[in-house]
């Protein structure tokens, strides 16, 4: 069975669902709903269940059509509650059920998902992450193995991959190099990397970098659009409608399989201010390019997030941006500081924008990733988490 490409969008008082089934026929098809359940059968396509945002219900307005031509099927189905906005229908991954493991782990992280951060997600987050004392580890004769990528989750991944390892990230033997260590190796690479003359020579002739300070990314546009949105509405709905998903990006969405993730407060934290590491570095990556790809964007942006280059774990926005500020100052071609601030201010503009521009970002960064070998290696461990995860973050 295929699981066809779909997409939904919604008015005051109807869902709308338009499934592409190119070659199905139209006359064997069966449709099921209930509730905050959706299910679509035409073979050979599948759309095994979606759990919707919002309760829909059966009361005889109901319609489905299809399109031969475009091969699509198109539902409107009336809201349970009449007007109600139906949050996060552009987020395809959290939409589909969960897939069932062959595993037990899986199962036993899901239902604990379920039961603890429920309940945490609906606190707000505490940005000022609790601090213990240093201690020295006890002696084993077993070598311990240190924890990284998305949520501190993965362990002993570059022990099986160390002839990329070089060409990925810059720490060496991550595995048996503690975070205090790796922090304190990447502070040295830095400060043997700064050149005083790169530096002064961008400062007093920055004529590219003024021209490239100027241009405007999707973001500044999608910003002004919600602002004036917001400023004739109270509803937060609007400010979802000025970030629009292409074709190629939904269809990564669903490949993506949906799972949750069991963190912890320490965890949560470290995940937040990687977030904001990487959109940094993208930012940075996206301006200096004026949005056009190239063989550097991969290295541009793994270089200038040390969460990516390090495996470094935060411990506040301060440390991130002062990271940030360095990286950008010692290794690309236009090290200037006013591509840091306006850095800031562009990852600032993409996180008020919402999960979905900060979903659209980091498809991107999927993206580049992907076509770039072996910097895949990275989707693998941080960014397709962080693709699944922000679908259902606050």
């Amino acid at each position: 069975m295929i699981t066809p490409a779909f997409e939904l969008t919604q008015d005051p008082d109807f869902l709308t669902i338009v499934i592409k089934v190119p070659y199905a026929r139209a006359s064997e098809f069966d449709v099921y709903f209930e509730g905050e359940d959706f299910k679509f059968y035409a073979k050979p396509y599948f759309l095994r269940q979606l759990t919707l945002p919002g309760r829909i219900v059966e009361d005889g307005r109901e319609k489905a059509s299809y399109n031969t031509d475009k091969g699509t099927f198109t539902i409107r189905l009336p809201k349970e509650i009449p007007g109600q906005y139906f949050e996060g229908l552009d987020m395809l991954t959290s939409l589909l059920a969960p897939k069932k493991s062959r595993s037990a782990k899986p199962l036993v992280e899901e239902i604990a998902a379920s039961a603890e951060l429920s309940e945490e997600e609906e606190e707000e987050f505490d940005w000022e992450i609790e601090q213990t004392p240093y201690k020295d580890s006890a002696e084993s004769s077993l070598p311990l193995q240190y924890c990284y990528g998305f949520g501190n989750l993965r362990s002993g991944v570059f022990q099986r991959l160390q002839d990329e390892l070089s060409d990925v990230i810059d720490i060496k033997d991550p595995d048996q190099t503690p975070v205090d260590e790796r922090r304190r190796k990447r502070l040295a690479a830095e400060a043997a990397k700064f050149e005083p003359d790169h530096y002064l020579a961008d400062f007093f002739e920055d004529e590219a970098v003024q021209h490239v300070l100027k241009y405007k990314p999707w973001w500044v546009d999608a910003h002004k659009k919600m602002t004036a949105l917001k400023g004739k509405s109270d509803q937060d709905q609007d400010a979802h409608t000025v970030v629009v998903f292409s074709e190629e990006e939904r269809e990564q969405l669903r490949k993506f399989t949906n799972k949750s993730y069991l963190l912890d407060k320490r965890s949560r934290h470290h995940v937040y201010l990687g977030l904001i590491d990487i959109l940094l570095a993208y930012c940075y990556e996206i301006r200096v390019n004026e949005g056009d790809k190239n063989v550097e964007s991969s290295w541009n942006v793994r270089k200038l997030s040390a969460t990516l280059c390090w495996l470094e774990s935060f411990a506040s926005i301060h440390d991130v941006l002062v990271s940030f500020g360095r990286r950008v100052l010692c290794y690309p071609l236009y090290r200037h500081f006013g591509l840091v601030t306006r850095a800031f201010n562009d990852t600032v503009m993409i996180l008020q924008l919402g999960k979905a521009a900060v979903l659209k970002c980091l498809l991107d960064v999927h993206k580049i990733f992907a076509e770039n070998d072996p910097a895949y290696i990275l989707n693998d461990l941080f960014i397709t988490d962080y693709c699944i995860w922000i679908q259902k973050a606050k």
